[in-house]
């Protein structure tokens, strides 16, 4: 198992890819041989004025006059474009804690209709107030890099190294009823009814779908975060990380979903087999918001109501102005072929409602941004935190936390409640499959804190967090 496992890590760092967690051959072609890609996106406009309110104008298709028309390509090919084109620049948006206003939408979208409102609030960060965040950096060939001092970049000495001289631990059992017993896959309950998914009043709930996948219910919308529902994280369902506990449900099986998050291009986290389904399933009426760099791809796949961010910038789902979704900062990479080294960018996701504050992690190493997330949009009602792939240290830990890290996230971004992803799904590293919780209950001990702060679901389990559960 050992051998074919660093065999497998081998292969791919010769390939120039430089995780478990991507893959550079082949290349899926979109689903529909006969898709016919969207327009190009209306150029996006900078942010003005300072917490003012400003009237948008609908613009009709003379936005989109004199845009080139891109040649049909397929989305692992779109990946490896030149990046190297004149950026918009960043907008930072600051929000008041006690409420969340309306405001004006920001980003590169794929769709015209941004939102159903004709007047927002436009919140700027103030110029003097510039340097509390951090903001994307590229380096000088137009990709991006992290900005943070606690980033090293893998190299292929080192992912060798990990490869053949560190010992896997990870000792998944083959048996399924072992499995079943450890790590139960439920089926998950959904609320059907698209007019009461999402009303859980003041509170949210929250489903694990497995990996970084999870279902959230909260301010009348619900959203998905990093899907993946096929068996490996891989372009090819042949070869790859293979999952060990299966989705809980399929596609077809959701509730009607109004928004997929997604945090970066590696494979367990954007897979393209279910964002050709859910794309199949629910069509322009579901909202993409993708890092800076993966608009194209998206479209690509068929995809039309696509919102591209920056770090810092903010959108909405049409119709739901009063839930905000910002693009905020992590310390990782991308990359799904040989050359598109980190042409996308990477990041987390704050989403901030009425009733309700979310974030999601994504996949990170540890670093201060964290902190800066927390001053900027905390306290959270809800958090949702990797715990798992972080062995061995000396080699995971710049793009991996480990579970008192994730700990200390929790606490940086003021999240009362914090639920456990990125474990007993895919063995990508080599900690024993059942350490994560047992790491993630130990450190919460030593800082004072009790289990049900970070809390573990099981497969397709839900929690509902009701109005004694959030921050007054």
């Amino acid at each position: 198992m050992v051998r074919r496992r660093a065999l497998w890590s081998c292969s791919l760092q010769l390939a120039a890819l430089p995780s478990a967690a991507g893959w550079s051959g082949g290349t899926p072609q979109p689903f529909n041989s006969s898709y016919r890609r969207p327009a190009e996106p209306p150029p996006w406009k900078g942010w003005s004025g300072t917490m003012e309110e400003v009237e948008e104008e609908e613009k009709g298709d003379e936005t989109l006059q004199g845009r080139q028309q891109q040649p049909r390509s397929s989305p692992e090919k779109g990946m490896d474009k030149n990046p190297n084109e004149e950026q918009p620049s960043t907008a930072c948006n600051q929000y008041p804690k006690e409420a969340v206003k309306k405001r004006q939408n920001s980003g590169r979208s794929s769709g015209g209709n941004d939102s159903s409102r004709t007047f927002r609030k436009s919140f700027r960060l103030d110029y003097r107030l510039e340097e509390d965040v951090t903001k994307s950096k590229r380096g000088k060939d137009g990709r991006f890099v992290n900005p943070w001092p606690t980033w090293k970049s893998p190299t292929l000495p080192n992912v060798l190294k990990w490869s053949f001289m560190e010992k896997d631990n990870s000792n998944v059992p083959r048996s399924k009823q072992e499995l079943d017993k450890e790590l139960p896959v439920l089926q998950p309950y959904f609320v059907q009814t698209p007019e009461d998914a999402g009303k859980t009043g003041a509170g949210m709930r929250v489903t694990w779908l497995g990996h970084a996948t999870v279902m959230v219910e909260m301010d009348e919308l619900v959203f998905l975060t990093d899907p993946i529902f096929s068996q490996r994280a891989s372009p090819i369902q042949l070869l790859g990380p293979k999952r060990f506990r299966g989705p809980p449900c399929t596609v077809a099986q959701l509730p009607k979903i109004d928004a997929v998050l997604i945090s970066h291009t590696h494979y367990d986290h954007l897979d393209y087999n279910t964002v050709a389904s859910l794309n199949e399933r629910f069509g322009s009426e579901l909202r993409w918001f993708v890092p800076l760099g993966l608009l194209q791809w998206m479209q690509r796949c068929g995809c039309e109501n696509v919102i591209e961010l920056d770090w810092w910038e903010e959108n909405c789902v049409p119709g739901h102005d009063a839930v905000t979704f910002v693009f905020t900062p992590s310390q990782h990479w991308c990359k799904r072929t040989v050359t598109d080294d980190n042409k996308v960018l990477w990041g987390s996701w704050s989403v901030l409602g009425p009733w309700n504050r979310f974030f999601f992690a994504g996949d990170t190493g540890y670093c201060f941004a964290f902190e800066q997330i927390g001053k900027r949009f905390g306290p959270f009602d809800l958090a949702a935190i990797p715990i798992g792939a972080y062995e061995p240290r000396w080699f995971m830990k710049y793009q991996h936390v480990d579970p008192e890290e994730a700990v200390r996230i929790h606490i940086d971004v003021q999240a009362k409640k914090s639920v456990a992803i990125h474990w007993g799904t895919f063995a990508l590293a080599n900690e024993y499959y059942l350490d994560p919780p047992i790491k993630l209950n130990e450190a919460l001990e030593r800082y004072g804190l009790k289990k049900d702060d970070f809390f573990l679901l099981r497969h397709g389990e839900s929690r509902n967090l009701n109005t004694n559960d959030r921050f007054e």
